[in-house]
C-alpha cells in the first residue's frame, strides 16, 4: 500500500514538472498602460507563464493589465527566486499610479508574500493565494528523502512543514488577502496529506493568520489556475475585497 502511494505521488508531483524550454515566455514586454489597474501573476513549482494564459485571459477581460512573471523554479533556492521576480515586479509596478494587485498560484503566492514581505508597493491593492501552502505541504515531509526531491529542486525542498522551512519564514499579512483553496474526493492520499486537500496541499495548509476571507472550492491543485469558479471568485475578491456566498 505504501508503494503505491508513493507511486500515485510521484506521477501527481511529476506533472508538474514543465520543461521550462518547450515554453514561450509570455511576459508584457510593451510599457504598462498607467490608466489600467494591474494584477501581477505568478505561476506555481515547475510551470511557466504558459500555464497561467486562461486565468490572465480572464482578468483581462474583466478589465486589468495582467504581468505575468516568469521565473525557474527547479533549479533555484527560494531566496534566488524571490531575486528573479522582485526585479521584474519592480520593473512594472514599483511606481505604478493605478492600484496593483496581486496573484499567486502554489508556490507563486508564496513568493509574492515574500516580494511584499521585502518591498513596499504604494498603491497595493488586494492578494488572492491559490493553493498556497501557507503552512507547508505534508506531501514535502513525506518525500524529503526521495529522488524525486532532487528533481524538482532545492525550492521544493523547502515547502515541507518544520519551523525552518520557507513558508514558516514569512510574516502575517499586512495587506487584504483571500485564499483559495482546493478539494478534490480521494482516500488514497490520506496517509500522506490528513483531512481535506486538493491532491497536493491540504486545506488548513493553505489558511494564514490575518486573512481577509477564505473559500474552498472543488478543484484539483493543478486544474485550479483553469477553473472559471476559482477566476471568479479572484476577481471578486479584487474588486470588493470578499469572496462571493
Amino acid at each position: 500500500m505504501k508503494t503505491l502511494l508513493s507511486l500515485i505521488f510521484t506521477i501527481m508531483l511529476l506533472s508538474l514538472v514543465v520543461l521550462t524550454a518547450a515554453n514561450a515566455f509570455l511576459t508584457h514586454n510593451d510599457e504598462v498602460p498607467g490608466n489600467k489597474k494591474i494584477v501581477v501573476l505568478l505561476h506555481g513549482l515547475g510551470r511557466s507563464n504558459t500555464s497561467m494564459w486562461l486565468l490572465a485571459h480572464r482578468l483581462e477581460d474583466a478589465g486589468y493589465y495582467v504581468q505575468r512573471v516568469e521565473y525557474s523554479s527547479l533549479d533555484q533556492k527560494p531566496d534566488e527566486i524571490l531575486k528573479e521576480v522582485s526585479s521584474q515586479i519592480n520593473q512594472c509596478c514599483q511606481n505604478h499610479t493605478q492600484s496593483v494587485h496581486f496573484v499567486g498560484h502554489s508556490l507563486g503566492g508564496l513568493m509574492v508574500r515574500a516580494y511584499l514581505q521585502n518591498y513596499k508597493v504604494d498603491k497595493l491593492g488586494r492578494v488572492v493565494l491559490l493553493g498556497t501552502p501557507n503552512k507547508g505541504t505534508e506531501a514535502a515531509d513525506h518525500f524529503s528523502n526521495s529522488w524525486l526531491m532532487d528533481i524538482l529542486g532545492p525550492t521544493a525542498k523547502a515547502l515541507g512543514t518544520d519551523d525552518k522551512s520557507f513558508p514558516k519564514s514569512l510574516k502575517a499579512p499586512y495587506y487584504p488577502v483571500g485564499i483559495i483553496a482546493g478539494e478534490i474526493k480521494s482516500k488514497f492520499n490520506d496517509p500522506v496529506i490528513p483531512g481535506k486537500d486538493d491532491g497536493l496541499v491540504s486545506v488548513e495548509a493553505t489558511k494564514i493568520d490575518g486573512m481577509t476571507d477564505f473559500i474552498i472550492i472543488k478543484t484539483s491543485h493543478s486544474m485550479m489556475r483553469y477553473n472559471s469558479e476559482v477566476a471568479d471568485q479572484t476577481i471578486e475578491f479584487i474588486k470588493n475585497g470578499v469572496f462571493k456566498e
